[in-house]
């Protein structure tokens, strides 16, 4: 049985998420005050409504309170979006993840229960300072605060080294997961004796300190 996702709010954000989801064969609720972005996304998702996402009569009829998670994403109205997450609490939603627009905003939804809480904009920030500043970086993948897996292109005097040779983990604190090979080959939880080739990508996991001491 396909898991049920009402996403509220369909900037940005809540349109690539439903959009997203939907894509991958999840049933997908949609709801937006703005019939224009009702529109764009309806023939994508199961269902999409136009309706104010405060009204609990609407979100009722739209069966929001029946998905098994809800993402809000009701743009820079932060009294809304408090207002949204309270009347699904209210009515017993199972999950339900919200966009904050800043750190106080984030704080206040997390009081309020609110298990996961996102910060799209900064994190898309974070993400591409860290691909500006850390050498080699293509892309990151937050793990937990402070810490990320981090995808690189080998530098080349990591080429023809086995990884007991750069001994990574007592030299910088990063452990490589995995290393992906020129023609696509993965090898995942690479042992001592594997040795770096040109053109491989590594997948490292550190923490954002760590890695920026490797990178320079």
């Amino acid at each position: 049985m396909n898991r049920i996702f009402g996403v509220i709010g369909l900037g940005r954000f809540g349109f690539y998420v439903a959009k997203t989801l939907s894509e991958l064969g999840a049933e997908v609720i949609a709801i937006d005050l703005d019939e224009q972005r009702v529109k764009q996304v309806a023939d994508m998702v199961t269902h999409a409504y136009v309706a104010d996402a405060l009204d609990e009569k609407a979100l009722e009829e739209a069966g929001i309170f029946n998905a098994d998670t809800v993402i809000v994403s009701v743009g820079q109205n932060v009294e809304a979006s408090i207002f949204v997450v309270v009347i699904l609490m209210e009515r017993g939603v199972k999950e339900i993840i919200a966009k904050a627009i800043n750190p106080i905003h984030g704080k206040v939804l997390e009081k309020l229960g609110v298990k996961r809480v996102v910060y799209p904009e900064m994190e898309t920030a974070i993400k591409l300072a860290h691909t500006l500043l850390f050498r080699g970086v293509i892309e990151e993948f937050p793990f937990a605060p402070g810490y990320s897996i981090f995808e690189i292109k080998a530098p080349e005097d990591f080429v023809g080294k086995t990884l007991k040779e750069l001994d990574l983990r007592k030299r910088f604190g990063i452990t490589v997961i995995a290393i992906k090979k020129p023609d696509g080959k993965v090898i995942v939880n690479p042992s001592g004796e594997n040795t770096v080739e040109k053109d491989d990508v590594l997948l490292i996991l550190g923490s954002e300190e760590n890695v920026l001491k490797f990178s320079k």
